[in-house]
């Protein structure tokens, strides 16, 4: 199946959140050197347009910047309206924010817009996406989880603290999976990407503002390049991996994931398991 995420010059417009820095940045750039115009989404304005202008003159792409806190309902209700237009064949759900922090200490207010970005936003845009791009027989949507929506057990240490946001990212995972599960033999394409530890700027503010300057920054913990990162979810979509994990050497792992919910599922019956009997009622 073609994915239609790097297709001749003018097929479409791919709109990318979280479009001014890190992943969502290295996206956009490839994007425009494969020809599509773009939909740039993101709340600091001046990197968007310094983005803009630089694919614009680079790759003579046309470049539309959207200003917006996806937390917010307004702004997400004006990239809603944008993502269902007729032009969209391509989303990228990007935008994340992580919440970091102990469960009992957190302020709720940064919790809410946790889930706000990271749920809402993304379920929301591919709800506003996916029918014109069924109707028009080809899309692909690609949503950014994180490895750590598989730590769910692991205390933090050297993992961040992260309940909410891990629930998140584990929400994506899922969603994504079981859209892709419907959407099979359909022209749309669905990916997870989960990258773990990545050379962005994500540790270095919680979220409730976004990172402050106008040229991106890297935290100290260093991880794999962002254009890394990309490349495989490039290459995922071409091989029709539905998770995308960039640094997995043993691709078999997201088989034996699907092998454990198998026998999980089998469970759904009638009968108690044995060790939940009352044992003065057997």
């Amino acid at each position: 199946m073609t994915t239609h995420l790097e297709p001749s010059r003018g097929r479409g417009t791919a709109i990318v959140t979280g479009a001014s820095s890190g992943i969502g940045a290295a996206y956009a750039r490839r994007l425009a050197a494969s020809g599509h115009d773009l939909v740039l989404v993101a709340r600091r304005a001046e990197r968007l347009r310094a983005l803009a202008a630089e694919l614009a003159e680079k790759h003579d792409v046309r470049v539309e910047t959207l200003v917006a806190d996806l937390s917010d309902t307004g702004d997400l209700d004006r990239i809603v309206r944008r993502a269902a237009e007729d032009d969209i064949d391509v989303l990228v759900n990007n935008a994340g924010i992580n919440g970091y922090g102990p469960f009992a200490e957190t302020d709720p207010s940064l919790l809410e817009k946790v889930l706000a970005v990271n749920v809402v936003a993304v379920t929301r845009l591919a709800r506003a996406a996916v029918p014109g791009m069924l109707a028009r027989g080809h899309g692909t949507v690609v949503n950014v989880a994180s490895t750590l929506a598989f730590a769910g057990s692991l205390p933090p240490g050297p993992l961040p603290t992260r309940a909410v946001y891990g629930g998140t990212k584990g929400y994506v995972v899922t969603f994504s999976r079981t859209l892709a599960a419907e959407l099979d033999g359909s022209p749309i394409r669905v990916q997870v990407l989960c990258p773990g530890l990545t050379a962005t700027e994500f540790h270095l503010a919680q979220g409730h503002e976004p990172v402050g300057g106008e040229q991106a920054r890297v935290h100290d913990d260093g991880g794999m390049p962002v254009e890394d990162v990309v490349t495989a979810s490039f290459r995922a979509l071409e091989t029709g991996e539905v998770v995308c994990v960039p640094g997995l050497v043993d691709d078999t792992a997201v088989d034996r994931i699907t092998a454990a919910e198998t026998g999980l599922r089998a469970s759904s019956t009638s009968t108690l398991a044995p060790r939940y009997r009352n044992p003065g009622r057997q």
